[in-house]
């Protein structure tokens, strides 16, 4: 089977050409699709200037958030399943045979990589860590599902799915919203577990409080809304 990886990056000069060496060193049928949401660090500028041939990079011209960045992904998404990457090296492209292995198996259609499930991780913000407890527990309680992080970066699916839902969410509200919509279409969902080498603030991370609270009106909104498509 054939591999999407699609990859939003936004102000991910420090990292984003190594991030695609380890995504091209997986020994994986694939294709890679970069999405740049309009960074303003150099970003843009390495990234019109890399080329390979099983690399297709896109640019927004306005800064939309990770969501938009996905929608524009997964749009041109050519292969069997997909998988959502991070720009940044929090999450090791080594792992994706273990995260795909449950849909190869044929016993999933989604595959979430969970940060808390076991494997190794870095120590750091205690705080954040609670917030993701918190918010998947809120969506288990809407879903019905015994999921350890749903705000996980590390979603695999069958590209099958895509026809079925459509992608609304324009920032970080895109992970509660695929999974409420993966509970919709009742998808055979696993989870296993994944390292994590997680930054802090200082070192480039971006997403912070507020998100977190308006994570909590996105698990409400889209658990609660009947259509999985945009209306």
């Amino acid at each position: 089977m054939k591999l999407s990886v699609v990859i939003p990056v936004y102000n991910e000069k420090e990292t984003i050409l190594a991030l695609i060496s380890r995504v091209n060193n997986v020994p994986l049928e694939k294709e890679i699709i970069i999405i740049d949401d309009r960074s303003t660090d150099g970003t843009r500028e390495i990234l019109k200037n890399f080329s390979h041939n099983s690399t297709k990079i896109l640019f927004h011209e306005t800064n939309q958030g990770k969501g938009a960045a996905l929608r524009t992904g997964f749009s041109q998404v050519q292969g069997d399943i997909v998988i959502i990457q991070d720009a940044d090296l929090e999450y090791n492209p080594e792992e994706y045979p273990v995260l795909i292995g449950p849909i190869l198996d044929g016993h999933a259609d989604a595959v979430f990589g969970s940060r808390f499930a076991g494997g190794p991780h870095r120590v750091l913000l205690f705080w954040h860590y609670v917030g993701n407890k918190l918010l998947t527990t809120l969506s288990n309680m809407f879903t019905n599902m015994n999921l350890t992080d749903m705000e996980t970066c590390y979603k695999a699916f069958r590209a099958a799915l895509l026809p079925q839902f459509t992608i609304e969410s324009n920032r970080f509200g895109i992970e509660p919203e695929i999974t409420a919509k993966f509970a919709r279409l009742r998808c055979r969902i696993y989870e296993v577990p994944i390292s994590y080498s997680g930054r802090d603030y200082t070192e480039g991370k971006k997403i912070g409080w507020k998100d977190g609270l308006a994570a909590i009106y996105w698990i409400i909104y889209y658990n609660l809304k009947k259509s999985l498509h945009h209306k």
